[in-house]
Order: C-alpha cells, then structure tokens, then sequence
C-alpha cells in the first residue's frame, strides 16, 4: 500500500512518500469517513488483515465485512484495538478524535497516519468529470489517476474505484456522493451544487465514477449543469462497466459467428414501470446480445418480459457480480432461470447481466451455437 505525504496532528511536518509492506500485516482503519473507506479498499486490495472500528459503517465497508474481506467493530475507539496492529489509520473526521488515537499509538509504539486536507489551490475552479472504470483500480485510466492527484475535491460515488483515494488524493477534500438503491443517496440537484460551489471557490473539482460516466452514470446532466453555470469542464472516460465485467467473466459481448452487436439496458425499474423506456419485445427479436446494468433486482420479471417477446428460455445467460475485482462471482443459466441462481447465489449489486449467445461462450471450449434463441411461430 502506497502512503503519501502526510501531516500528523503531533507533528506538522511532512513526510516522505511510502511503499508499506502490509500484505498479511494487522491494519486497524478507525472511523466510516470517504478517507476511511478509501483507506480499508486499499489496504484489502494490498492483502492486509484489515479491521475498521466505527459505530455506523456506510454500505461499501459492511458489504467488504459481509464477504469477508475485513473485520467490523461497531463502536468507537478504545485503546484494545492497537493490540497486535503493525499500523492504525486515523480518519474519524473529528481532529480531536484523530489526535486522540495518534497519542494512543505513539504510547503503545505502533505507527499512526492521521490526515489533514490540503488548501484549495488559488485561482480559477474546474471540474473534471473522470469515469472510474468496472472497480479495480488497476482498470483507472492513466488520465484519471492523473486527475484526482491534482484535485482539492473529489466527489465520489459508491461503486467508483475509492481505493485510490489513499494514494492519489491523501489530502484531497472528499464528498461522498453515494447512492444507495432503497437507502441512503445525495440527490443529483445536491451534487450538481457541490460541483459548482467549490469550482467558483477555485478549486479542481474531481467527479469521480464507477464505469464511465456518460453510460448510466449522468455525465451529461452534470456537464450540462457546470456550463450553465460557467465552469469549465474536462471529460475523461472510463471504461464502462457493461463491457469490462463481461469480458473479466471471459465473456465477449460480440464474437464472430455469434452475434455481431450488443445492446445496453438499464434494468433499475421493471417492464410496464411507468418510467420505464425499454421496448422488450422489439429487445427480444433484436439478434444481439442484451447487457443489463443494475437489474438485479427486477431480473425475474425482465427474463418474462423477453421470453414473451420471443426469446427462448433455452437462451444462455450470466450474471457477474462485482466484476473485475477480487470478490467477483458469476452466475451461469439460461434465460428461464438466471434470476432464480443468481438469486440462490445471493447475488446483490453491483452486478451485470449478459444475456444471448456469448453467455455460453466458455474459452477452450467449442464456441455455442447461435440457433433456436427465438420461439417458432
């Protein structure tokens, strides 16, 4: 795990850029702030057995908790969590609090890194509108990463690669902008306001997502909104979700002799809603592979909307959960019973669903046929 200059509460003076051996090392991360979220996402990418001690963990570090990728301890701070930790990062968002855990660490001799923001630079604001990629951080384009090391602010949503944040951005104002299906969210209004309050502020403001942000992800809206209020705006890429967890599966959304063409949907309300678009029927007869993004939920009842517009429940399709990182998991069926294994698998978001051909394509093995997908007569 990189660390990079920091500034500790005891000493102002900061130090020098790191390279921390922590794979198989105790790492305790106190508090449930973006910085501290960031942090556990880094350190569990690193291979550290990572603890986070915090009364109220946000979904990301009890989703990481529920697969096992790290310990939770619901509560405050006390002195026992320094018991066998080879580092303790201190990002409660309470300077008081982190000065208290940094003593407690200097007296038990265990190294403590706190965090400080830095200042906004002076002059002109911007907003850079960067996608993150499927979520490993790996998968970040060059052009991103160079984006958030040079941001005052980054805005992030849950599913955007936060790992780097550690790395990247140590002393960067962080806004957590998540939204969560049936829970907690900040309102698009509300993060279009972030954007300009602190580019007229002068800041560089990072719009930090998951996937790329003009697929699903309300790119338009927010540059639309930024110009309108005079900010300058960059757009930077990412690569998209609908493609990367397909292909992190071995799957190919198009392949000679399978398909020549794929067709993304949002599945994030069911056929009939009335705010849904989605014309089913013509979908189901459109001879190309149907990628769906957030439709984990109303996958049941998308797979009867498809079959009685004439695809055939014999039809190959998967389901890829967490694609591209470490937790991933896929779910492989057909048409008629991919929502019931995935849901038998407790497949939750994120997730992405490839339906057609290509979902039975398995590499090293006799590519499948594309025939009898569409009912006869």
């Amino acid at each position: 795990m990189a660390v990079g200059p920091q500034h500790t509460l005891a000493d102002p003076i900061p130090t020098i850029s790191l390279d921390l051996p922590v794979a198989g090392r105790a790492v305790t991360v106190v508090g449930a702030t973006v910085r501290a979220t960031a942090a556990a996402d880094a350190l569990v990418a690193a291979g550290a057995a990572v603890t986070v001690v915090c009364p109220n963990p946000p979904a990301r570090l009890h989703g990481l908790a529920e697969r096992g990728l790290l310990s939770l301890r619901r509560r405050t701070f006390a002195d026992s969590d320094l018991d066998g930790a080879a580092l303790i990062l201190a990002h409660t968002g309470d300077a008081d609090a982190d000065a208290a855990i940094a003593s407690a660490a200097r007296r038990r001799d265990v190294f403590c890194v706190v965090d400080r923001p830095r200042p906004p630079a002076a002059g002109a604001g911007r907003v850079i509108l960067v996608g993150g990629g499927p979520g490993d951080p790996g998968l970040l384009t060059i052009a991103g990463r160079d984006a958030i090391a040079c941001a005052d602010v980054v805005v992030t949503d849950r599913l955007a690669p936060v790992a780097v944040l550690a790395e990247l951005a140590p002393h960067a104002l962080i806004v957590d902008a998540a939204k969560f299906p049936g829970g907690r969210r900040m309102e698009q209004h509300d993060i279009n306001a972030h954007l300009i309050r602190h580019a007229r502020a002068g800041r560089t403001v990072v719009r930090l997502k998951g996937g790329d942000g003009f697929v699903f992800g309300r790119g338009g809206e927010e540059i639309d909104e930024c110009v309108r209020a005079g900010i300058a705006v960059d757009v930077i890429p990412g690569v998209s979700s609908a493609i990367a967890a397909p292909a992190s599966a071995g799957i190919p959304v198009t392949h000679r002799g399978l398909t020549q063409g794929f067709t993304v949907v949002s599945g994030h309300v069911p056929p009939g809603h009335p705010d849904s678009a989605v014309n089913y029927a013509a979908l189901a007869r459109a001879n190309t592979t149907i990628v769906l993004m957030m439709a984990v939920a109303n996958l049941d009842a998308i797979a009867r909307a498809l079959m009685a517009g004439g695809l055939s429940a014999t039809t190959p399709a998967a389901v890829i959960a967490d694609g591209s990182l470490t937790s991933q998991r896929d779910v492989r069926g057909t048409l008629g019973t991919i929502a019931t294994a995935a849901r038998r698998a407790n497949v939750g978001p994120p997730a992405t669903t490839v339906i057609g051909a290509v979902a039975g394509f398995i590499p090293g093995h006799a590519a499948p046929q594309r025939t009898a997908e569409l009912h006869v007569g």
